[in-house]
């Protein structure tokens, strides 16, 4: 009596395989990600904020920017990429901020910039830690980019949230934004002219 083969697996197509194999990666980034967030907030306890870092995007960060800087008299603000310069001046002024404590820096051209094109300067200038000022949607996101690149530099940050009544971006924002954040670390390339085409 002859007995039955075992029947063969499918094979799966390849482009199933590597979205699979992606979404495993990203996944396990993300989960990383997320305990070094709890080890950084540890971490951060022995370092006192020595700067304010506004991610341009919403004029109401720098409004609230504003305000905080009140209530930290010796902090020097730096806004990436924010309002226009009369406009993000005005608002600082209106609050009886000295001029010479803002830096209006527009070198920046996404969220992932907005940490690349200031990380360096921090580092030569000896900034260890930063309050991080963004909206509340945005907070995951710049995050998880915060940690790689400016965690890289050896500079933690005490994140400050914007209230508004957006709903959270999506996660594969965060996860393609963590991929270029180490793709900076890795090479000094940020990516942006290729998420610029996909965005």
């Amino acid at each position: 009596m002859r007995s039955n083969p075992t029947p063969r697996r499918k094979k799966r197509s390849l482009p199933l395989r590597l979205f699979r194999f992606v979404t495993r990666a990203a996944s396990g980034i993300v989960v990383l990600l997320l305990f070094g967030f709890g080890f950084k907030q540890v971490e951060s306890l022995w370092h006192n904020p020595e700067a304010v870092l506004v991610l341009g995007g919403a004029a109401e960060r720098e409004r609230f920017a504003a305000e905080f800087a009140k209530q930290h008299p010796d902090l020097p603000v730096w806004v990436s990429s924010g309002s226009n310069p009369e406009y993000a001046e005005w608002v600082f002024m209106q609050a009886g901020i000295d001029p010479n404590r803002i830096h209006l820096d527009y070198q920046a051209v996404d969220t992932v910039t907005n940490f690349t094109t200031l990380a360096d300067y921090f580092k030569q200038s000896r900034i260890r830690s930063v309050y991080l000022i963004t909206s509340d949607y945005h907070m995951t996101r710049a995050q998880v980019i915060g940690e790689i690149v400016l965690g890289s530099r050896g500079i933690d940050f005490h994140p400050i949230a914007v209230p508004s009544n957006r709903s959270p971006e999506p996660i594969t924002k965060v996860v393609r934004d963590a991929a270029r954040a180490m793709l900076w670390v890795a090479t000094g390339e940020t990516g942006s002219n290729f998420a610029n085409r996909f965005r």
